[in-house]
């Protein structure tokens, strides 16, 4: 599909165009992705990681798909400030990946000076489940309703875990970060990535089985197992 993008301000001026138009972008595109694209046709761009999504006149996620004719504008930090990453991960940071994860530097993007424990839990695929050899696993998410429910899961971990459960002290704040592969995965590559970051190590531990568990069992993420001679949807129960 043709995607149009308006930039604004320092945008417009490293790219040298107010608008960019990006030819057979992929159906099922996310606005996470079409940033990925738009960066790639101008790297002069830089970072587009703290860039706003708008389709219309309106404030989306960075999960939302695109559809054909979407008008979409990418706007960098407005005068009055935008959220940094570093107060993005106490909040809680979600992000869906379709290649490979770097585990370190997902802990390398936690940490903090604040923060004396780093607790970073990884999910892999195995070769061996339900009896039969592992080939890959495959990964469908629903991306428009994924990272508004981790972030239902993020506020929930935070409520049992960080300053609200020590009386809101904000000393004792949290910092998380979770990424999902979606597609395929091979056989000792990580699916799932949490990294949790805490002045202490108990709510660090505490944090990251909360959120594995409980993003197990709420995203709608689904995973299928690939044998030699079949698949599996993992829960199916048809």
């Amino acid at each position: 599909m043709r995607i149009e993008i308006q930039l604004f301000a320092a945008l417009r001026e490293r790219a040298g165009t107010e608008r960019v138009v990006l030819e057979d972008v992929p159906e099922g595109t996310t606005v996470a992705g079409l940033k990925e694209l738009v960066r790639a046709a101008h790297p002069a761009l830089g970072d587009l990681g703290s860039v706003a999504g708008v389709v219309g006149t309106s404030y989306v996620s960075p999960e939302t798909v695109l559809e054909p004719g979407d008008e979409v504008a990418l706007l960098p930090p407005v005068s009055g400030g935008a959220p940094t990453e570093d107060e993005a991960l106490s909040r809680g940071v979600f992000e869906l990946s379709a290649d490979p994860i770097d585990v370190s530097d997902l802990q390398r993007r936690v940490a903090h000076p604040s923060c004396g424990a780093i607790v970073v839990f990884t999910g892999a695929t195995r070769d061996t489940n339900r009896g039969q050899e592992v080939v890959s696993l495959d990964y469908e998410a629903f991306d428009a309703m994924a990272g508004p429910e981790m972030g239902r899961i993020f506020e929930d971990c935070a409520a049992a875990h960080g300053p609200a459960s020590a009386g809101g002290d904000p000393r004792l704040a949290l910092r998380m970060l979770c990424v999902h592969r979606t597609g395929t995965v091979d056989v000792g590559e990580p699916s799932v990535v949490i990294a949790v970051a805490s002045p202490h190590r108990d709510a660090a531990f505490l944090a990251a089985r909360f959120l594995i568990d409980t993003l197990k069992e709420r995203l709608p993420v689904w995973k299928k197992e690939v044998y030699q001679d079949g698949h599996h949807w993992i829960g199916d129960r048809s």
